[in-house]
């Protein structure tokens, strides 16, 4: 699945905003569990939100990134992913919740390119909003699982400069340009500023 490639980190730290940016530009993406999973449990006051039951949230995520793989393994060319399955095994740690075994199965099954990009914690642009109730130093410990969780999933992290999102999505793009260019994969258009 190397056309599979996950953006993670902390909350408002810009990931969203450059897979945004980088579908813009036409490539495929997928959406947030988290966000995706507050905003339906809300509509329907159900029980599933990380305030109320944190496993119970958590098994919801791993649901939806599983899902979300499924529908991006389908598609051609680069998919870039909000978070993948791998964030359910740090977001269990951050909870201080031991991770299950069919968590690690997961991992093991939906995999994705072994480069995974990382946004650090970005206090200048971190808001919180109506889905995210995490404080700045929340985000910075969910960074750290993060950080912690995929290179205990295999997976090798290249951190994301803290630029200008049409930079940022150069960065990424010119970091897969160079590593299709040693496989048989297209090279990716490269961004205009």
């Amino acid at each position: 699945m190397d056309h599979l490639v996950v953006v993670t980190g902390g909350p408002g730290s810009g990931k969203t905003t450059l897979i945004d940016h980088l579908a813009g530009l036409g490539y495929g993406r997928t959406v947030e569990a988290g966000r995706a999973i507050i905003r339906d449990q809300r509509e329907i006051d159900g029980p599933g939100l990380a305030w109320r039951d944190d496993t119970l949230f958590a098994e919801l995520m791993l649901s939806w990134d599983m899902r979300s793989h499924r529908e991006a393994a389908g598609h051609d060319g680069p998919v870039f992913c909000d978070r993948g399955v791998p964030d359910t095994v740090g977001y269990f740690r951050l909870r201080g919740l031991p991770v299950p075994e069919h968590v690690w199965a997961a991992t093991r099954r939906f995999r994705y390119r072994r480069t995974v990009f990382l946004a650090p914690p970005w206090p200048e642009i971190f808001t919180g909003d109506t889905e995210r109730h995490q404080s700045s130093e929340e985000a910075e410990r969910t960074c750290e699982a993060m950080r912690e969780a995929y290179p205990a999933c295999g997976y090798e992290l290249v951190t994301l400069p803290r630029v200008p999102v049409a930079e940022r999505a150069r960065f990424v793009l010119d970091h897969l340009g160079e590593a299709l260019g040693q496989t048989s994969g297209p090279r990716p258009p490269r961004s205009t500023p």
